[in-house]
């Protein structure tokens, strides 16, 4: 374990979320594993080609079924220094991968069965053994479809979801098989062959989902703009913020990363308050929403988006420096406790904290500040010097 709690915490439930994904997707693929050779055992003995493509479409998701738990377990792993923002992508690009191979496995059965179609041979009419098969795999696939689909929701993984619908479409494909295969057995020989066209489209279809939605994912598409107003709505309520803006969103795995832009509603709070604020909006957004695994938070203290940029001024070191020298011969300037610098609107606003046993009567006050009076606005953009006594 390491020496951060928040970070065993973290890999803990990153390592129980994967064991969760093991098991139901072991499950899947010892059902997967009897489907996928049954059917195409099957179908070549019950002579159907629309049941050996839904065989060849269970394949597909045993293959599916164990890249889905090498991921996983690649993806469970927290940040390091490597992966900052830890693997989730992992889970992202296996889901590209498996799309693609989706894709090219429905091509490949339809190009076997418009080779059917066209061809002069004789077609072959199925037995009732295929036509058995195929109920069978539509009770078994879909009750693996709603098992796994349960768990996605539990643990929030969308890896797991899609492997949810490969079930699914392994149960819709054996319906089309079932059509096919009895429309062939009371006469229309042809509608194995066109069945196994029209499997093989639904199997293309989910691969082609799966990729859109990954590929989307990897180029930092956003969160859903209902779930967007959601976050922004939650900044908003916080105490002490008065506007949020370049709010941005990215999903990474089943987690989602945020960065937003605050306005606070004081422009003079201190550095740990606006720090506590940043504080409060990142633990709303990591409790209240469940996607959301990491928060930036940055505070301005005017918005920047209206007012004066102030990247071109000086820093403290610059600033201290000409002041210095320009109130060298001034012997209360000595005597500051402190000098607090306002970045505001493109200008400088100075704080200059003076001991309070100095303001002894207003005369005494009017006379200090009086002292502190130049031309300074020219040469550092200082907008004001404010004499405090404390």
């Amino acid at each position: 374990m390491n020496n951060n709690p928040a970070e065993d915490l973290k890999q803990l439930e990153a390592d129980n979320r994967y064991k969760e994904i093991k098991k139901v997707t072991i499950v899947g693929a010892i059902v997967n594993v009897f489907l996928a050779f049954g059917k195409i055992t099957l179908g070549f003995v019950g002579q159907s080609q629309v049941l050996i493509a839904d065989g060849v479409h269970s394949l597909a998701d045993l293959a599916s079924d164990l890249i889905v738990i090498v991921a996983a377990k690649q993806g469970s792993r927290t940040a390091d220094d490597d992966h900052p923002y830890g693997h989730g992508r992992i889970e992202t690009v296996v889901e590209v991968l498996l799309g693609a191979f989706l894709v090219a496995v429905a091509a490949g059965i339809m190009v076997d069965a418009v080779s059917r179609i066209v061809s002069d041979e004789p077609a072959i009419i199925p037995t009732w053994i295929a036509l058995v098969a195929a109920f069978v795999s539509i009770a078994a696939n879909e009750g693996l479809f709603h098992y796994t689909l349960h768990v996605s929701k539990k643990i929030k993984s969308q890896l797991l979801k899609a492997n949810a619908w490969h079930h699914r479409t392994d149960a819709i494909s054996s319906v089309i098989a079932v059509i096919g295969i009895g429309g062939a057995m009371v006469g229309y020989p042809m509608l194995d062959s066109i069945a196994a066209i029209g499997v093989s489209l639904l199997i293309a279809k989910v691969g082609w989902d799966i990729c859109w939605r990954s590929l989307r994912e990897l180029i930092d598409t956003a969160l859903a703009p209902e779930k967007v107003e959601e976050i922004r709505k939650l900044i908003l309520s916080i105490d002490g913020v008065q506007a949020a803006h370049s709010l941005r969103t990215r999903s990474m795995g089943a987690y989602a990363l945020v960065d937003v832009h605050i306005l606070v509603s004081d422009s003079y709070i201190s550095v740990s308050e606006g720090h506590q604020i940043s504080e409060a909006v990142m633990n709303k957004l990591l409790d209240e929403v469940d996607e959301v695994s990491d928060v930036t938070v940055h505070i301005d203290p005017e918005d920047d988006e209206i007012n004066a940029s102030c990247t071109e001024l000086p820093l403290r070191n610059e600033v201290e420096g000409y002041l210095d020298d320009l109130f060298k011969a001034n012997n209360y300037y000595s005597m500051a406790k402190s000098k607090t610098l306002h970045y505001l609107d493109g200008k400088l606003e100075i704080n200059i904290l003076l001991p309070i046993n100095l303001a002894t009567d207003s005369q005494a006050i009017d006379s200090i500040i009086k002292s502190f009076d130049s031309d300074f606005e020219l040469e550092m953009s200082i907008s004001k010097i404010n004499i405090l006594f404390g």
